[in-house]
């Protein structure tokens, strides 16, 4: 019973710290830069009707400007290297990463770098919002907009002992719309990027 007890007693204390983390908001403006053993971004597209196919980037680098005063006046950067993409191609008939980063589709020695910037940050309420900016991809720079999560902000984070912010991400772009039009059909030509990441104050 004892054991019980206790287990349901740290249950609880274990929430309500949860609670208590994702409602605080309280941390110091500044520049914060993503902490990449905690940030990944996924891509997925649609494979001839029957699953959604998922890749990632292992090399990306972002800044928050944060505001957390007014976070609409905050600004977001981040690149990513084309060429780091991972697809967890289990076969060994061909590198599909190489193809991936290949001429067919991100073109990688031409195109070097995916680079996104924030030009209007909107906030619905204390926790979901939406982040604008000029999405360069392919060579070709378009507007795209992102719905974000804030999940959590930390201060000071209970292991690194500074103040961090957690987001969630999610949005759709047209890969044809960047010039990426290769087998659009049998492979959606809509790409859901899927965002997760932690800024660390600097």
């Amino acid at each position: 019973m004892f054991s019980i007890k206790s287990a349901l007693v740290a249950g609880v204390l274990a929430l309500a710290s949860s609670t208590a983390y994702a409602q605080t908001i309280d941390v110091p403006a500044g520049t914060y830069r993503a902490d990449v053993t905690h940030t990944n971004v996924l891509w997925s597209v649609v494979h001839f009707g029957l699953s959604n196919y998922i890749g990632r980037f292992d090399k990306i680098s972002a800044t928050l400007e944060l505001d957390p005063a007014d976070v609409t006046k905050s600004k977001l950067s981040a690149t990513i290297d084309p060429a780091s993409v991972s697809t967890n191609y289990p076969a060994s008939d061909k590198s599909f990463d190489a193809e991936i980063a290949g001429e067919m589709f991100f073109d990688a020695a031409k195109f070097s770098e995916i680079t996104f910037v924030s030009t209007a940050i909107d906030v619905k309420d204390g926790k979901t919002g939406t982040v604008t900016g000029d999405l360069t991809f392919h060579g070709v720079t378009k507007p795209v907009t992102l719905d974000v999560t804030l999940n959590a902000a930390l201060n000071p984070h209970p292991m690194s002992k500074k103040p961090t912010v957690g987001f969630s991400a999610t949005g759709v772009i047209k890969r044809s719309d960047f010039g990426v039009a290769a087998l659009v059909g049998p492979v959606s030509d809509d790409v859901k990027l899927t965002i997760e990441t932690e800024f660390v104050a600097q």
